[in-house]
Parts: C-alpha cells; sequence; structure tokens
C-alpha cells in the first residue's frame, strides 16, 4: 500500500505522520528532495526548490508499504490519498510561529480556503482515493488516529466536506 498524506503547509502534515504508529515506512518527501537534490531549479521569489516530480516517482516505483508526507505527495502514484484541512486563520497562526514570510503565509492561507490541493489531488487521483481530514484544534495524535482510519480501510473517502470559502469573504 502507499499513501499520500498531502495538505497546504501548516496543515500538520509532519506533526501527524510523527505521530504515527505504523508499519508503513513514512517518506518526509521535503526532506527527501533537499537531501538527494531531486530539484530541477529555484525559486527564487518563494526561497524553494521546485521538485523534479518524475524523479521522485521514478526513485520509489518499486515500493510499497510507504506513506508519502508533503505538500507535494499527491502528485506521486498511490493507492489512497488524505488531504489534511485547516482553517485558513490557523494556517495562517501556525505558520506565523515558524516566521514564514507574510506573502507566504497570505498565499498558503488563501490556497487552503479555494481548496487548491484537495483540487489537485481529486483530479489526479478521483474522488474514490481522497479523504479529508480537519486538523484545526486538534492533536497531532488525534490527527494520526484519524489517517490510521484511512489506512485501516475503517473510514470512506469523503472529499469535499470541508469548505473555508467563508475566509475568502472576509478578506
Amino acid at each position: 500500500m502507499r499513501v499520500a498524506v498531502t495538505g497546504t503547509p501548516g496543515t500538520g502534515k509532519t506533526s501527524a505522520t510523527n505521530a504515527l504508529e505504523t508499519d508503513l515506512d513514512v517518506v518526509h518527501l521535503n526532506d527527501v528532495i533537499k537531501q538527494e537534490q531531486l530539484y530541477t531549479d529555484t525559486d527564487e521569489n518563494r526561497d524553494s526548490v521546485i521538485a523534479d516530480i518524475n524523479e521522485i516517482a521514478e526513485r520509489y516505483t518499486d515500493q510499497t508499504n510507504l506513506i508519502f508526507e508533503s505538500h507535494l505527495s499527491h502528485y506521486l502514484p498511490v493507492d489512497r490519498v488524505i488531504v489534511l484541512r485547516a482553517h485558513p486563520e490557523t494556517i495562517e497562526k501556525r505558520l506565523e510561529q515558524r516566521e514564514e514570510p507574510q506573502a507566504t503565509i497570505k498565499e498558503n492561507a488563501r490556497s487552503e480556503a479555494l481548496d487548491v490541493i484537495l483540487s489537485e489531488a481529486v483530479d489526479q487521483h478521483g474522488l474514490d482515493s481522497v479523504y479529508e481530514i480537519t486538523t484545526t484544534n486538534r492533536t497531532p495524535e488525534e490527527v494520526a488516529g484519524e489517517i490510521q482510519a484511512v489506512i485501516e480501510e475503517n473510514r470512506s473517502p469523503n472529499a469535499g466536506k470541508v469548505s473555508y470559502l467563508d475566509y475568502i469573504d472576509d478578506i
């Protein structure tokens, strides 16, 4: 089994996957991309690298029993996609604590309100493979329990149930 845990930066992907108790190996893609230089270029405006998704997919082609954790993991061939969601105001607070630039904070909060990653995941994998988990006001352990339920097939796909469009009205 191959599972993607994805979501807008600040939704709690790393914290939740670190809290998981599973036999699946967790691959923190952002770390792998930087350590193994699996990128094609650098985005100077965002101070980030542009990941080489094809190279990453090729690297893991023959491996199973993996959980890919990253805001990019839904681009990989997987059996299930778990999209972590948080209210955009929560995203703002979490990214401020990381001392991210204001432009990055606003961009990610708006992306969350507009369902950008959810839409990409559904487009890549279909509604029957995508699961939304809300992380706002939840501990990493609680979110990890929800991820575990998806892995154990104790939860049905539920893409499109979360809406943060009210945030757009407020800005």
